[in-house]
């Protein structure tokens, strides 16, 4: 069961499908998130990328609090179709979906995003080289925010843009940005 916490559909519950190959975002880790975000962006001004979207727990909440643009990508037919038709039942017009492998969607670039979200799977080898195709293909807008949900066990190979980590429970987000003098 997923919950919307904040915004026009506070409260509203979603429950997903049982055969999506997904691990939705804990409440507790989700408020705690959102919590922070709360207090470092404007929602309405933000543009998000939101990566392995799963059951698109993260965008409704994103678009409940009025996010202008979001794109939610995940490579599974059944999540990007739960993710419309959910999309489409609370009129939520600010979302749009892509079904793409998540590495191929980012190699390919394309416009920047002031934030994105990534959860992906916990045992996926490859989470650690995130941040650092990200940047290389200029995914994140000067001044905006990546944000990594992972386990512990996650160790990422270039910490250089990670600004700090989060934990909630057994879930952690780590938050990286541009350099200083790169988002000036």
């Amino acid at each position: 069961m997923i919950r919307i916490i904040s915004g026009t559909h506070k409260g509203r519950r979603i429950t997903a499908p049982a055969n999506l190959p997904v691990r939705p975002t804990t409440d507790f880790a989700k408020e705690g998130l959102f919590n922070v975000l709360g207090n470092r962006i404007d929602f309405e001004e933000e543009t998000v990328l939101d990566l392995f979207a799963g059951t698109g727990n993260i965008s409704y909440e994103l678009a409940s609090r009025g996010c202008k643009n979001i794109t939610c990508v995940d490579a599974d037919a059944r999540c990007i179709k739960f993710i419309q038709d959910t999309a489409a039942k609370f009129e939520f017009r600010n979302l749009r979906t892509m079904r793409s492998d998540v590495f191929s969607f980012i190699r390919k670039g394309g416009k920047p995003y002031s934030l994105i979200f990534a959860d992906p799977p916990f045992d996926m080898a490859e989470t650690a080289k995130l941040p650092g195709l990200i940047f290389q293909h200029n995914l994140l807008a000067p001044g905006g925010l990546l944000i990594i949900e992972h386990p512990d066990t996650t160790r990422f190979e270039d910490t250089s843009k990670l600004t700090e980590i989060r934990k909630y429970g057994k879930v952690h987000f780590s938050f990286f940005g541009h350099d200083k003098q790169e988002g000036e």
